[in-house]
C-alpha cells in the first residue's frame, strides 16, 4: 500500500440501508471507522459495548436528530461531536433531513 488510502463512500455499500463499513478499504488497523445515514424518521437500533469493550465517538456530518442516552434525547446537528463509552446504551433518531455520522470506535484496553 502506497502513503494513504482513499474510499468514494458512494462506492461502498450500505448493509441494512444504514450501515456502510470503511475500516477494511481504508487499510486502517487501530480502529473502526464507518458512515451510518438514517432516513427522515428513522430510528438506529438501541444498543452498547459491553461485549467489545468498545468507545465510540460520532461526529454528525449531515442532517440532524436527537441521541438517546440515560433517559434523555440530545440534539444533533451537523458538527457535532459526541463521545460514548463501551457500557452507555445509545440510539441514534432522524430528524426531518435524516441524518448522517461517522463513527470511529477503538476497544478501550
Amino acid at each position: 500500500m502506497g502513503s494513504y488510502q482513499m474510499v468514494d463512500v458512494s462506492q461502498v455499500e450500505a448493509r441494512n440501508g444504514i450501515f456502510r463499513a470503511l475500516t477494511d478499504q481504508l487499510g486502517v488497523a487501530g480502529f473502526r471507522i464507518n458512515q451510518l445515514e438514517l432516513a427522515a424518521g428513522a430510528e438506529g437500533p438501541e444498543h452498547d459495548h459491553i461485549g467489545n469493550d468498545q468507545e465510540e465517538v460520532y461526529a454528525v456530518v449531515a442532517g440532524g436528530g436527537v441521541l438517546r442516552t440515560g433517559g434523555e434525547e440530545i440534539p444533533l446537528r451537523a458538527g457535532h461531536f459526541v463521545y460514548l463509552p463501551p457500557d452507555v446504551r445509545r440510539q441514534m433518531v432522524a430528524g426531518d433531513q435524516g441524518l448522517t455520522w461517522i463513527g470511529i470506535g477503538s476497544a478501550t484496553d
